[in-house]
Order: C-alpha cells, then structure tokens, then sequence
C-alpha cells in the first residue's frame, strides 16, 4: 500500500512516530474495506484469492490488537457486503434549559451513560431514527430539530472498534410522553446536569465527554453552525 492511499493521520503517524494500537487498527480497517471492495466487483479467480487473503490478514490484525478471537471478527464482517462504507451512528440530543441533557443507562455497556440513540435503519432518516430511538429508550415523544454535529469517530477518543462509524448528533425538543426508566435497551434514564458530567460513568463507546462539552454549546447557542470533522 503506498503512503498516497493511506489517510493522513497515518502517514503522519508512520513518518514521526511509531504506531500507536489505534494506528494499527485504522490500518486493519482499511485493509478489510479494500477487500471487501474488491470481493465486490466479482473479481477473476486469482485476484479474488488475493483479496481473501488480504481480508483474512486484516480480521487477523483485529484479533491480535483486541485479544478477541479471529472468528469474532469473521463472524461480524460476514454479513458486509457491496461496497464498504461507514457505518451511521445517530443520537438523539435533549436539552433542558442550558444546563441539562438527558442521558440513558446502557445495559450492554454495564449501566454506563450515553445519549439514547443507535444504528441508523435502512429507509428511516436521520430525524426518524433520532425521534424513534429517544422513544424506545426514553418513553418520550420528541421531534427532531436540527442536525448538531456530524463527526468522524476515529477524530475522538473512543474507544477502539473494528467498524469505521460517522456520528450524527440530531437536536430533539419533547412533545410528549413520561419517562420510562426501564425499557429493552437502558436501565435508567435522567436528566444530568453539565457539572456531573465528568464524574459520571460514561459509554464511550457512544458518546465522550469531550462531545457532551461541545455539543452544551448549542444550549446556549442553538443558532451555531453544525460541527462536521
């Protein structure tokens, strides 16, 4: 792979320090979606031997960053196919006053903090899958308002994962409904006030600390240009 095809941050990595995990990892990553891409096209027999090799060589680097075994990965890429392109996180962003936004307790995360939302559906938008998600993990109706932020997850400090995954941060007002502090998805749900924020435990797998910071700022200035990395 020549340093033209590699993102920047990479080849900025590789020229002045060693590679970091995450460093690696973005490379497994690229590998994976230049296999998949080429696997795509329904290539002759001899390059589609190669770009399985190159796939089984990047599902390898997953399992040797991570500790998890070869299949995990095998098992999850399994069902991509087509053309590789960034999986769509959406969350759902209710503010209360400047000072208060509404958090939900993961239960595959250990009852950590996160904005409710999920993975966006196939014929859903954006707002529909905000508006859906806050009712199915709050038991609030809301309409969404605007697009907040749209970010590139491997710009902010989460934690590392095989998928390459943009964040969508949709503004939502309430219009009805009560909170449900149990559903299929959350063990709690609550209003959080900003200065409990860096000592709550949050999933920072969906959101971080850092984005809660700068998503406050649309609280108190909601006409702000959307974020975009």
């Amino acid at each position: 792979m020549s340093s033209d095809s590699l993102p920047s941050d990479l080849e900025q990595a590789s020229a002045t320090t060693p590679p970091s995990a995450a460093d690696w990892l973005a490379i497994a990553q690229r590998l994976q979606a230049l296999a998949q891409a080429g696997l795509a096209y329904n290539p002759p027999v001899f390059d589609a031997e190669r770009y399985e090799e190159v796939l089984a060589l990047s599902l390898k680097m997953m399992s040797n960053l991570s500790g998890q075994p070869v299949a995990t990965f095998a098992e999850a890429f399994a069902v991509e196919h087509g053309y590789p392109t960034p999986k769509v996180d959406v969350r759902a962003v209710l503010f209360r006053g400047t000072d208060e936004v509404l958090l939900v307790q993961e239960k595959i995360d250990g009852g950590r903090w996160s904005l409710p939302g999920g993975w966006a559906d196939v014929g859903s938008t954006p707002f529909e899958v905000a508006v859906k998600e806050a009712w199915e993990e709050t038991g609030l109706k809301v309409e969404a308002v605007r697009l907040l932020a749209l970010w590139d997850k491997k710009k902010h400090p989460h934690p590392p994962q095989p998928w390459y995954v943009y964040k969508v941060m949709v503004l939502c007002q309430v219009v009805g409904g009560t909170l449900q502090l149990d559903t299929t998805e959350t063990t709690g749900v609550r209003w959080v006030h900003r200065s409990e924020l860096p000592h709550l435990a949050l999933s920072t797998d969906r959101v971080t600390l850092s984005q809660l910071e700068q998503l406050f700022d649309f609280a108190e200035h909601p006409d702000l240009p959307t974020l975009c990395d």
